[in-house]
């Protein structure tokens, strides 16, 4: 219950920031820990559980307050991580972009990246 309260507090003030602030400096204040290591399976799974389920809760936590969020959950365990942005493809005259947390080769937050382009990577 205490991680779960843990990650809603996270993902409240990521969503915050994020309106507030710009997305560089939000990133900057999360990748400033020192993160090196592989994560286990469980805490990813655990990480995808409690901010997918905290998300709920917060008004407007989309796919980026979510990445940011878990990103910023798995360094405070010293566990690295990468965002990654890409456009869904084929969308016409609408622009739509998505993001993605991942850890290793393992996609923790943000579904599926079939049918997008990638973008850019964010590391840890």
């Amino acid at each position: 219950m205490l991680f779960l309260a843990r990650c809603l507090a996270v993902v409240s003030v990521v969503r915050l920031a994020l309106t507030f602030s710009s997305y560089n400096r939000v990133r900057g204040l999360v990748t400033r820990l020192d993160a090196r290591r592989d994560a286990g399976i469980a805490d990813l799974r655990r990480v995808a559980w409690g901010v997918a389920a905290a998300a709920r809760l917060v008004p407007g936590a989309s796919c980026l307050t979510q990445a940011l969020a878990g990103q910023y959950l798995l360094a405070r365990q010293g566990n690295a991580s990468k965002i990654s942005i890409g456009i869904e493809k084929g969308t016409g005259s609408e622009l739509r972009a998505h993001a993605w947390l991942m850890s290793g080769n393992h996609i923790v937050l943000g579904g599926s990246i079939n049918g997008f382009t990638h973008l850019v990577d964010h590391g840890s």
